[in-house]
């Protein structure tokens, strides 16, 4: 892949085709990729590419589009988390081929894409993604679409990132204030950008700030899944700049607000 922050910071949600198949070249190189992806949890993500035709799908935000990807994963603990860190990096590699992507949980006959998926009791099917060619000219739904969500606007550092408790903004400078830029471009369902992260004790641990209406039984919790995308690229980031970030769950018990749930912590 080229360069992480070139290919982050570049990225955007696409919502417009432009109608071509993908290459076989592109396809089969995105599989490829997507066999090799892994996350913290070494919980399973079985990849499922489903060509639109064949199987009758589409969503009504979305015109042009050819293929989809999604992925399955057991109702297992930290499975929602997994599913977002393991979606975002094939959505990252998609967008260095010049394929377009976009995150889609409810926006889609949800029945139709999992019987078309072969999900199976036990399982779920968290989010799917078109993957295609962006059109020349974004849609005048999806330029609303954009614009009602704010998607080229992101919260400050000091709203998300905190040294040692939640009362002190963090100030980083160099390889970790990079890094932090990343995680605080990173998607998440309607630009709520719900990450909290607390640095304590040289240790960044990540917790997930609960808005009422993102847990359902189908996608398990959306927000969960946003934070799984925002410490891919907090790991990510971290390698890209030499160094060596192990991810591990034990809760530092730092005193946070009730509406705040701690996820994950990432130690350097």
């Amino acid at each position: 892949m080229p360069d992480l922050y070139e290919v982050v910071m570049g990225r955007k949600s696409v919502r417009t085709y432009d109608g071509r198949n993908l290459t076989p070249e592109d396809l089969q190189s995105i599989k490829d990729y997507a066999a090799g992806i892994t996350n913290p949890w070494d919980i399973k993500v079985d990849w499922v590419f489903m060509d639109a035709e064949e199987y009758g799908l589409s969503s009504p935000v979305l015109a042009g589009e050819k293929m989809y990807v999604t992925g399955l994963v057991d109702k297992v603990p930290y499975a929602d988390v997994a599913f977002g860190y393991a979606f975002e990096q094939l959505v990252l590699y998609a967008w260095s081929l010049g394929i377009g992507t976009v995150w889609i949980g409810g926006t889609m006959k949800r029945d139709h894409f999992e019987r078309s998926a072969g999900l199976t009791a036990g399982r779920r099917m968290p989010c799917v993604s078109p993957l295609g060619y962006p059109a020349a000219k974004k849609s005048v739904k999806e330029v609303m679409m954009r614009k009602g969500v704010k998607a080229d606007v992101r919260k400050p550092l000091s709203e998300i990132f905190f040294d040692g408790d939640m009362s002190t903004p963090l100030e980083e400078s160099g390889s970790i204030a990079k890094v932090m830029e990343l995680v605080r471009w990173a998607p998440s369902a309607v630009n709520k950008q719900p990450w909290r992260i607390i640095r304590k004790d040289g240790r960044y641990h990540f917790y997930e700030k609960h808005d009422k209406g993102y847990i359902s039984d189908a996608v398990g919790d959306m927000q969960k899944i946003d934070i799984g995308i925002a410490l891919y690229h907090f790991v990510r980031g971290l390698e890209e700049e030499g160094m060596a970030p192990a991810v591990s769950t034990e809760d530092p018990a730092i005193d946070v607000p009730k509406d705040m749930e701690y996820i994950a912590t990432v130690s350097i």
